[in-house]
């Protein structure tokens, strides 16, 4: 695990950390999703470093990974295979519920002259991350271990 994010607000800049509290059931504190019940797999949301550092090449932007707006960016871990599983980071059990396909949102920051924001999209599809639930509390700091047998 590379990074960690929280954004207290939709549309606010997000903010990085070092470790964050994460609560059974409700996610990251001071997320704006923090017990947030709307849609699966609210609690936290993950992207993995390879595919946006590979997007960001190809299309010849900066590397700034903070762009995914995901909340934990991990490096070595595929995350589409962790749907419907159960998982740990940290110590932490999670269970993964659905991929985290991009938005119209993250295409129009992502988009360039050449490149407009649906098309953005459809270059990202099943490649923006992965839904989860946190199935345990704690912290979770940067450079915790996965493991994939929960």
């Amino acid at each position: 695990m590379e990074r960690i994010f929280t954004r207290p607000a939709s549309g606010s800049p997000q903010t990085e950390y070092k470790s964050v509290c994460i609560v059974a059931g409700k996610g990251i504190e001071g997320d704006r999703y923090y017990d947030k019940h709307d849609e699966p797999g609210q609690n936290i949301t993950f992207v993995e470093a390879e595919e946006i550092e590979a997007f960001l090449t190809e299309q010849g932007l900066p590397g700034d990974l903070s762009i995914s707006g995901r909340n934990v960016i991990t490096r070595g871990i595929r995350l589409n295979e962790l749907v419907g599983q159960e998982f740990t980071l940290g110590g932490l059990r999670f269970r993964g519920v659905e991929l985290c396909e991009p938005c119209l949102g993250l295409g129009e920051k992502l988009a360039t002259p050449t490149l407009p924001p649906p098309k953005v999209v459809k270059c990202l599809v099943h490649k923006a991350g992965l839904r989860a639930d946190a199935l345990s509390s704690g912290e979770l700091a940067l450079g915790a271990t996965f493991n994939n047998a929960a």
